[in-house]
């Protein structure tokens, strides 16, 4: 059960595990007790097998400010800021084996653009706004460029890096910082279909397809093709692949889909 003083709210239902962020007083900034909470959910998430997607949700109308820099100008003092957690905050949601889709309702800055290119799938509204703004106060945007870069067209990404100028959903979509961007009111609905469709994939599959997205291209175009035929053959092979043909020529749901209660 989840803390009524939680940063990062927790609730499971129909395969689905949805993590919000719960800390609308600073702009849900990513402090270290709230970056803390977000690992220790993602990684429950993950070792539960009935969870099948993961959704990073957010309350209030930010869906996160970046770090924390009230907490960021107390490190001074010690020489150090917490940019290490963050950078295992993106590699967590980066790595999950599960689908990620995030939710983005409002306003993203800093790290949370960061988390937003983590993610799998990332579904904003419209109105919802974005800015790299490290440059105008004298930093630079290092540690999400790991996320970040990988999506951004480059010229957009030169562009939105060095203006620091504020765009919204739909050039978001256009310059591939985010999946779609929707309607206010179409936001929980696209979301949810999403995640309607993710959870009839087979868990394995699911896990080596998301692989096969960060794999790097082969300089050999025959090696590469001979690499490929083998997982190919590896996955067709697999207890999944025979249930999921099997299924598939029964027309029936596969097993490893969530029954509706």
């Amino acid at each position: 059960m989840t803390s009524p003083d939680a940063l990062v709210r927790v609730a499971t239902a129909s395969g689905v595990t949805t993590l919000t962020l719960d800390s609308p007083a600073n702009r849900n900034a990513l402090s270290t007790p709230l970056m803390t909470q977000l690992l220790d959910g993602l990684a429950t998430a993950v070792a539960d097998d009935a969870v099948r997607v993961v959704v990073l949700d957010h309350t209030g109308p930010v869906f996160c400010s970046g770090a924390d820099l009230k907490e960021t100008a107390a490190a001074y003092a010690s020489g150090t800021v917490p940019a290490g957690m963050l950078a295992d905050v993106l590699a967590a949601v980066w790595e999950c084996p599960k689908p990620v889709v995030a939710r983005v309702a409002g306003p993203a800055r800093a790290g949370g653009l960061g988390l937003i290119a983590a993610a799998d799938l990332t579904v904003c509204a419209e109105e919802a706004t974005f800015a790299f703004t490290e440059v105008r106060i004298g930093v630079i945007p290092a540690v999400i460029s790991a996320t970040v870069l990988p999506r951004l067209h480059p010229r957009a990404a030169a562009e939105l890096y060095l203006t620091g100028e504020t765009f919204d959903g739909r050039r978001a979509a256009e310059v591939g910082l985010v999946t779609r961007a929707v309607p206010a009111a179409e936001l929980d609905a696209t979301v949810a279909g999403y995640c309607t469709a993710l959870v009839r994939g087979a868990p394995g599959a699911l896990a080596g397809t998301k692989g096969l997205l960060r794999r790097p291209a082969a300089t050999d175009l025959r090696a590469g093709l001979a690499e490929l035929s083998a997982l190919s053959t590896r996955y067709f092979l697999s207890e999944e692949g025979r249930e999921g043909v099997l299924a598939f020529r029964e027309k029936r749901p596969a097993r490893w889909v969530p029954t509706t209660d």
